[in-house]
């Protein structure tokens, strides 16, 4: 203990010397440190504290986290400290909580539209167009006779109704040779009694044994004769080869009189046509051009037949044209989407324009272009939510019918179901169409929604046309001209009707799906709640995490110098002779209170004494 007196004097003679005025020589300078300041303890590296008391005490006094501090200053007072400890904890439990509910709220993964209006060109939508006359195929013509005389005997015996047909087609189309046919005569209308005194129409199918049999029943009888007659109508098309669209039902031929887009005549390529076994001829126009400006001179306008010439009355109950409005590349379900434009009008159709954007991923599923999608397009065109079911219900049907639907595409290798080669397919169809209903089926699972789609909004008015005043001119120019004028012939007005189609605006919307916590959005609000209850920032968060470092380095030490006496304490154990210095908490007092006195921070381990102790303990 030498040192530190001998060091203290050296101090004061340099101290006299300054105090006298003189300057320190450049000898003076060079003088090595006193022993004090040499032997005064540093800041090391690694430093640990000998308990836990006085590690929780160091923590509480030089933590930033608010309320921390107030353990160590209330410590005299028990009342204090048990409050701020309460309120510390609490305070952490309520952090806790809240937190769970945002982790709970963000692997929900939830999504907000945002709504956002764009003004630019726009590709004109692809207008398809049909005329609601059912053809009568010339290899089908017999055999939708004897159909027809079924239907009217089926009507007659429920309805004691008696239809004047013509029947000279029946006996003149007799004489050609007929593909095989079966008209299966049991399949009838019926009517039903229900409990409650309502009755229904419907007919019965079975399976091939006979043994499992259910009702097709309507409320309405005109729904059940329709549905009863087109089961049928389906029998006889299997039967015959596709119709295919001829000339008189081109583009500029007897459906379509004229048609001008954006203030020029329509070309004959921009029409695309097939034949619907329900809604007749119909033309796809696919103009690929953008819409330069908005109004009705800038958007497509048709004039179109509505005759209803070689018409089945069973099968197709409407009078006009069936028009949708659809994106490029997409299939036309008129059936689903279409809208019916009544004949002898001039039908305006405004069209505004939504795109919906979805985030797919965990925020919900969505398919890029028909991507990871287990089912095979069975339509040559871009993937639909609409075109993805119906092949699902198909592939379904080929399944487990044995046949497919002739309304729909058939996959390869399989054949349309009809009466000869699948007498019973009639109930297996009904019975999956009813799953298909109920979301028995996997179908809905199996189609996910497009991640990009686009919706279009209409708006309709119609008027008189043509008008009274001009209608004798506009059918003669239409090549509709009769001897006799429109007041004598009032019917004339119904072979016809003109459709306009156009842009409203330009400007259309976008609906994008945001999520509501991203990971940016997700450490901002654990940030306002940590602040909210603590007070602090991430550098807090940093000080937490070094106090659980130093913690559990104090227990691993702990441990270990408890493992090296358990194992000293044992008979026989080999004595092992220590020349190392004793840790600071087995010091002396005396000596503790030198090396407090010397500077160093109360309960930490010098760094001579910390090598000795690791030496000691491990």
């Amino acid at each position: 203990m030498e040192a530190p007196a001998e060091g203290g004097s050296s101090f004061q003679v340099g101290a006299t010397a300054h105090a006298a005025g003189g300057s320190p020589t450049f000898r003076e300078a060079q003088r090595p440190l006193p022993p004090l300041l040499e032997g005064r303890p540093r800041e090391r590296l690694v430093e640990l504290h000998t308990s836990f008391r006085e590690l929780f005490t160091f923590f509480c006094a030089n933590a930033t986290i608010h309320g921390a501090v107030r353990l160590v200053c209330s410590s005299q007072n028990g009342l204090k400290t048990a409050s701020w400890g309460l309120l510390l904890v609490g305070a952490l439990g309520v952090f806790c909580w809240q937190f769970g509910l945002l982790l709970a709220q963000y692997w929900r993964h939830p999504v907000i539209m945002t709504v956002s209006v764009h003004s630019e060109l726009r590709l004109f939508p692809a207008v398809t167009l049909c005329d609601m006359n059912p053809h009568r195929p010339r290899s089908a013509r017999y055999h939708l006779q004897v159909l027809d005389e079924f239907a009217q005997e089926n009507i007659r015996s429920l309805y004691k109704f008696n239809s004047s047909e013509n029947r000279n087609v029946l006996f003149a189309d007799a004489r050609l040779p007929q593909p095989a046919f079966y008209l299966d005569r049991g399949i009838r209308l019926q009517r039903l009694s229900q409990p409650g005194g309502q009755s229904k129409v419907g007919f019965r199918l079975c399976n091939s044994t006979g043994g499992d049999c259910f009702y097709r029943a309507f409320s309405s009888a005109v729904t059940a004769v329709r549905q009863w007659y087109r089961f049928h109508y389906v029998n006889i098309l299997a039967l015959t080869p596709p119709a295919r669209e001829d000339g008189r039902h081109s583009h500029g031929g007897h459906f379509v009189f004229s048609c001008r887009f954006d203030g020029q005549d329509c070309q004959a390529r921009h029409f695309q046509t097939f034949h619907h076994p329900t809604y007749g001829s119909c033309h796809t126009f696919s103009g690929v051009s953008a819409a330069r400006h908005p109004g009705i001179s800038h958007g497509i306008s048709l004039v179109l037949r509505a005759g209803q010439q070689d018409h089945l009355p069973l099968l197709s109950t409407e009078a006009g044209i069936k028009v949708m409005i659809h994106g490029h590349d997409h299939t036309p379900f008129l059936e689903h989407q279409g809208f019916s434009v009544r004949p002898g009008t001039e039908t305006t159709i405004g069209i505004r324009e939504d795109e919906v954007h979805r985030l797919g991923g965990p925020y919900g599923r969505c398919t890029k272009g028909g991507e990871g999608v287990d089912v095979q397009l069975l339509y040559d065109a871009s993937y639909t939510l609409q075109a993805c079911l119906v092949s699902c219900f198909q592939q379904l049907m080929v399944e487990t019918c044995s046949c497919g639907y002739y309304f729909y595409p058939l996959p390869s290798g399989a054949e349309y179901c009809s009466f000869a080669r699948h007498p019973a397919w009639g109930h297996c169809f009904y019975r999956l169409y009813k799953d298909l209903g109920t979301h028995r089926l996997p179908c809905t699972s199996r189609c996910p929604r497009p991640c990009r789609e686009s919706f279009y909004k209409l708006s309709a008015g119609t008027s008189r046309w043509p008008s009274s005043k001009s209608a004798d001119w506009i059918l003669a120019v239409l090549g509709k001209r009769r001897p006799r004028s429109l007041s004598q012939s009032p019917g004339l007005r119904s072979n016809v009707a003109k459709v306009n189609i156009f842009y409203q605006e330009l400007n259309y919307r976008t609906v994008d799906e945001t999520p509501v916590y991203s990971v940016p959005q997700l450490l901002s609000a654990t940030g306002s709640l940590w602040s909210l209850w603590f007070g602090s920032s991430v550098l807090s968060v940093l000080e937490l995490l070094e106090l659980l470092l130093d913690a559990i380095a104090l227990t691993l030490l702990r441990g270990c110098r408890w493992l090296r006496r358990a194992r000293g304490s044992q008979p026989g154990a080999a004595t092992v002779p220590s020349h190392t210095t004793p840790e600071a908490n087995q010091l002396p007092t005396d000596c503790r209170d030198d090396i407090n006195h010397l500077g160093g921070p109360a309960g930490l381990i010098s760094h001579d004494a910390s090598r000795s102790s690791g030496r000691s303990l491990c």
